[in-house]
């Protein structure tokens, strides 16, 4: 007989019955889940799913690209983590919702790399090679580590701005803008980076602090009889004075060709001893006092009058005496835009350098050839530029003060602290810069008489739904004010604005919507490359002698922003609709590509390319810091993946209020 009590094992007092798990106890995420994605692919998990939706209705969240540079960040993941989980639940909700991923893969960033890779001033067709080639090795990368969060989708089927067909639909589209009465060409003042060598879209631009010099100027009298009768006298008690204007911008004082003041506001003759001599000076009424103290002077009040009663009255430019260039005379224009926050209630107008100066001026009657506009490309002075040629305009604040103050105009000088605009990439100053450009207009009614971009563009805001609600204002906020959309380029990896245009008037050659389509059928084939290797006689025949090709490119914001076009209604048709249910992104989007989709779409097809849009906010650290590169307070995804598991990951991003 056997005895239980001989057995080794003790009886146990509550015995326990264990169950057998089919699942290990441990998660050991982060060594599982490379195996369950891998499963994924491997059984066409997502393409299964889109079979079994068949005949349902659509559900389409249309992918904003990330740009195809550098490796996902935490932002990315928290982007793609969003839709993914949005895509699913719609699709559990009895929709086929299909998620196409895509890549923004033109422009700056990736010619800069090849740049610092290769060198500068390689040929065209280089730089395009080598640029393709980088792209396409990003995306790569991007959608490894995109595919490793555990997102479904169109992986081995997404869509890429540079992909030919794409390439080919965005210059169609440029074409019908064109044709639709939107897009015209002129010299404006534009976002000019010295350092991209190129105009900037307006969400290009950054604002950081600067410290310039801020400079209180003279502006001798000329017409002494005018100006005695503005103020109601018979004739001025001293012939010597100024009309003193305040600017942070020194260098733009060689390129002044007007002085502007608001015609509701009163503006005194004030008496003054300067250097042991009686001068009379022209200012504000309200700002005086303070113009006085900070000049280190005092005086009394003439008389006084309204800014319309100054208007047109010449004075000459404070370096005049210097050198016969600027032996010219700077009327007076009404400005509503003046404002009595700060200076002397008057302002000196470059219309080269300045929104607001350049509109003055024209609305007077300013012709683009007589626009003085001195400063080139790269920031430096052209050689021909008097006293000052030949130096970045940043140098050459001091050599103009010394220059004004030599000259007796210069009133006041010191150092001041000010937000001033910046390029997002290089971290560097930029200015505006009148440049010839290619625009598309916010104002002009389009050829069919129809409502403007900016009217038709606020009417699609009020048909959106905003998630969160505050979004609608923001994006109104800027459509409402924004200026004309600068479409141009001076780059070489972009799409091309394939227009020929006449070497001498510069008008487009009047077949333009025939030949677009023509140099879209070639790019179809094979890529913007083809664009370059076309031959004018070939194309043009006995006008190629006459016109030249175009050697702008596209802003990159209109490749992501016409994908409702190229994408939705192009390459991935099938799969998606237009309109999009819904736009996903972060809140720098509603100046970025909510904004130029917007746009486009509006042009296009007179409505917004989606009937919703959701922002996220940006990743923060413990401090409440948003997370970046330079500040070294980043989380790489891609750690937390490999430590903790990507679900960990998902469950973060669930459980916060994005």
């Amino acid at each position: 007989m056997s005895d239980k009590k001989s057995s080794n094992k003790p009886d146990s007092k509550y015995p326990v019955n264990m169950t057998e798990t089919p699942f290990p106890m441990r998660g050991d995420l982060a060594k599982r889940e490379p195996l369950w994605v891998a499963q994924w692919q491997e059984k066409k998990l997502y393409q299964r799913i889109r079979k079994a939706s068949a005949g349902r209705p659509k559900y389409i969240l249309h992918d904003g690209p990330p740009y195809a540079n550098g490796d996902i960040h935490i932002g990315h993941a928290v982007n793609k983590i969003l839709k993914d989980m949005i895509v699913k639940t719609k699709q559990l909700d009895g929709f086929d919702a299909q998620y196409v991923p895509g890549w923004d893969c033109h422009g700056m960033p990736i010619e800069i790399q090849i740049e610092k890779q290769f060198g500068k001033h390689l040929p065209t067709a280089e730089v395009l090679e080598k640029s393709r080639t980088y792209a396409t090795e990003q995306v790569t990368r991007q959608k490894k580590d995109f595919i490793r969060l555990g997102v479904l989708g169109e992986w081995e089927n997404p869509y890429l701005t540079m992909n030919y067909h794409n390439e080919a639909d965005e210059i169609r589209a440029l074409g019908s803008i064109l044709e639709k009465g939107y897009v015209y060409r002129g010299l404006k003042p534009v976002n000019w980076c010295f350092d991209c060598g190129s105009a900037l879209a307006e969400a290009e631009v950054e604002y950081q602090d600067k410290r310039d010099p801020s400079i209180d100027v003279g502006f001798p009298f000329a017409e002494h009889e005018r100006i005695a009768k503005a103020f109601g006298l018979a004739k001025l008690p001293v012939d010597k004075g100024y009309v003193v204007i305040w600017t942070t911008t020194p260098w733009t004082i060689p390129s002044n060709q007007a002085l502007n003041m608001h015609p509701e506001f009163s503006y005194a003759l004030v008496e003054t001893v300067r250097n042991e001599e009686t001068i009379l000076l022209i200012l504000a009424e309200d700002l005086v006092a303070q113009s006085l103290t900070r000049f280190g002077l005092e005086g009394k009040v003439l008389a006084t009058c309204r800014g319309e009663a100054l208007s047109l009255i010449n004075f000459r430019h404070p370096l005049a005496a210097t050198d016969p260039y600027y032996d010219r005379h700077s009327p007076v224009y009404m400005g509503e835009y003046v404002t009595l926050d700060t200076g002397t209630g008057v302002v000196h107008s470059a219309p080269a350098y300045g929104i607001e100066d350049y509109a003055s001026c024209k609305a007077h009657g300013m012709k683009d050839d007589a626009i003085l506009s001195p400063v080139m490309g790269d920031g430096h002075f052209a050689s021909t530029l008097p006293l000052f040629g030949g130096m970045t305009i940043w140098e050459a604040s001091k050599p103009i003060c010394s220059a004004l103050d030599d000259a007796g105009a210069l009133f006041k000088v010191v150092m001041f602290d000010h937000s001033y605009m910046h390029c997002w990439r290089h971290k560097t100053p930029i200015i505006y810069r009148a440049t010839s450009q290619w625009f598309a207009s916010m104002d002009r009614p389009p050829a069919n008489g129809g409502a403007s971009l900016r009217t038709t563009a606020l009417a699609a805001i009020e048909a959106t739904q905003f998630f969160p609600a505050w979004g609608k204002a923001r994006l109104h906020g800027m459509i409402v004010n924004r200026p004309d959309w600068t479409l141009s380029r001076q780059r070489q990896w972009g799409v091309p604005m394939a227009f020929f245009v006449h070497k001498e008037t510069g008008e487009l050659h009047p077949d333009t919507p025939a030949l677009l389509e023509k140099v879209a059928l070639l790019v179809e084939q094979s890529g913007i490359e083809a664009w370059h290797k076309i031959d004018l006689e070939s194309f043009l025949g006995a006008d190629a002698a006459h016109y030249e090709k175009n050697k702008d490119t596209l802003d990159v914001w209109f490749d992501s922003g016409t994908t409702h076009q190229t994408v939705l209604r192009g390459s991935h048709k099938e799969q998606l609709q237009f309109p999009a249910d819904l736009y996903l992104e972060g809140s720098d989007q509603h100046r970025g590509w909510f904004h130029s989709s917007l746009l486009t779409s509006s042009m296009l097809n007179g409505c917004a390319p989606y009937k919703a849009l959701l922002t996220h906010g940006f990743v923060v650290d413990g401090e409440g810091k948003k997370m970046s590169k330079s500040k070294g307070n980043v989380v790489a995804p891609q750690k937390i993946s490999d430590s903790m598991g990507a679900e960990i990951l998902r469950l973060w991003v669930a459980s916060t209020d994005y």
